[in-house]
């Protein structure tokens, strides 16, 4: 290897990624030793496996060079540094040790004298930095790590941090940040005023599991791209951003929820409700995921939708409605009438099977637009699940496309009869292009077919296999 070209064998240690690998490179050639000074990144995750050896007796102990030390070596050796990211591995960062006791710091990245030792050194040319702390240290110390990055990392592009307990105090402004990950912090900025003035540049915000909130707005004039997962029920949601573009929302029950996005293209919105819901119109808003335990409700509060073309309802609690002639399909497609696309989850359609509707030629008319179906079934009757896919494919004349995912704890033969029957029922629609899979919660979907038109029972016979 040592006669290759130098740029050749740089380019090898820049595709490692993990400096840790990187330290193995470099104590088998001398070549790659010297090249290793050349590279501007430093990625150094610490183990589960070396977790535990640090704590084991002092035998053993010896032997693992502490992380802290690790890092400060690595960083010293590089030239130019551009990019840090460090942290420990997802095993060992959700993990409860008896035997770390709460002195202990040796994991405590965020902590300020740590990286007071490294920063300095490489905060000339930084422009990525990522700091995953260890939960079980971090989570009772309250850091000013903010303030130190903001001042010494001028051309700092994205910062992430995860795991810690942030304090906004002595933040400064970073006019050159446009990218901001904030997962599982605790923030003492409760209404994300610090945030607000001091990265005003920022679009890309991802704030998940952000606690400490009480009355939060973001008000970021050049925002694009927002995910924003509330891990508390804080009084107020506000989100004033100008030139917006794609927004993913998860709370609970705020009082307010106000969202102001004019450019708006995708929004996905999750919560249980919202006492007072206003929203400025959303003229460009095209994909819509709406998730809620009281969908109905939600739908009513929406004074949008005709630019909506491809809608995901998904309900995370079965309503029984009372007193309602229209069924929850018909709601959606009275809220966004211009759908081209629309997937129902098994919620969804579960309330759907119990309360089809589907009456009337106005409603015939609404649903020409629509071109694609994805459900999500769990067959508890078949019958009545053939019935309601029968019912809503002779209704929606329109329709070239359906996807049908069944539940997997469904029996093979219910599954490969229900497929047969809804092609056999539907075969005088020969452009009907049918598509069928499997899932189940917590695994990802799989298809049996795809893109399938008029597949007979024997094309399905491997369903058994599931």
């Amino acid at each position: 290897m040592d006669d290759l070209p130098p740029p050749i064998l740089l380019e090898i240690l820049r595709r490692l990624g993990d400096s840790a690998d990187v330290a193995r490179c470099r104590v088998s050639s001398k070549t790659l030793n010297s090249l290793a000074a050349e590279l501007r990144c430093v990625n150094l995750h610490w183990s589960y496996l070396r977790c535990t050896k640090s704590r084991s007796p002092p035998t053993t102990r010896s032997s693992i060079t502490p992380f802290k030390e690790v890092l400060n070596k690595l960083v010293s050796e590089l030239r130019i540094v551009e990019s840090v990211s460090i942290g420990v591995e997802k095993p060992l960062r959700y993990a409860e040790f008896e035997d770390i006791e709460d002195e202990d710091d040796d994991l405590f990245l965020s902590d300020v004298d740590f990286v007071k030792a490294w920063l300095p050194r490489v905060c000339g040319d930084l422009v990525s930095l990522s700091i995953s702390d260890f939960w079980v240290q971090s989570c009772w110390r309250r850091s000013d790590v903010l303030s130190l990055i903001s001042s010494y990392c001028l051309k700092l592009v994205e910062l992430e941090i995860k795991n810690a307990w942030l304090s906004v105090d002595s933040l400064t402004p970073m006019p050159n940040l446009t990218t901001l990950t904030l997962e599982f912090i605790r923030l003492d900025d409760e209404n994300l005023e610090k945030v607000n003035e001091c990265f005003p540049c920022l679009q890309v915000l991802n704030l998940i599991g952000v606690g400490g909130l009480k009355e939060p707005k973001i008000h970021l004039t050049r925002l694009k791209t927002c995910h924003w997962t509330l891990s508390n029920a804080p009084i107020s949601i506000s989100i004033i951003a100008p030139n917006l573009i794609e927004l993913t929302l998860t709370c609970v029950k705020p009082k307010l929820l106000f969202i102001e996005a004019p450019l708006l293209s995708q929004l996905s919105l999750s919560l249980e409700n919202a006492s007072n819901f206003k929203v400025k119109e959303f003229s460009r808003l095209r994909k819509l995921h709406l998730e809620s335990t009281s969908l109905r409700n939600l739908l009513a509060a929406f004074p949008f939708g005709k630019t909506v073309n491809n809608l995901t309802a998904f309900s995370t609690r079965w309503e029984v409605p009372i007193g309602v002639c229209k069924s929850i399909f018909e709601l959606l497609l009275c809220a966004f009438p211009n759908v081209s696309s629309l997937t129902l989850t098994a919620g969804v359609w579960s309330e759907f099977e119990a309360y089809p509707g589907l009456g009337g030629l106005e409603f015939r008319v609404r649903m020409e637009g629509l071109k694609e179906i994805t459900a999500y079934l769990t067959v508890n009757d078949i019958e009545v699940t053939l019935a309601t896919i029968v019912s809503l494919l002779d209704s929606c004349s329109g329709v070239s496309d359906i996807s049908m995912f069944i539940h997997r704890d469904v029996v093979s033969h219910v599954t490969s009869s229900l497929i047969s029957r809804c092609v056999y029922h539907m075969a005088h629609r020969a452009s009907l292009r049918w598509k069928w899979g499997m899932w189940k919660e917590g695994t990802k979907d799989a298809w049996i077919s795809d893109g399938i038109c008029q597949p007979t029972f024997q094309s399905f016979q491997f369903v058994n296999e599931f």
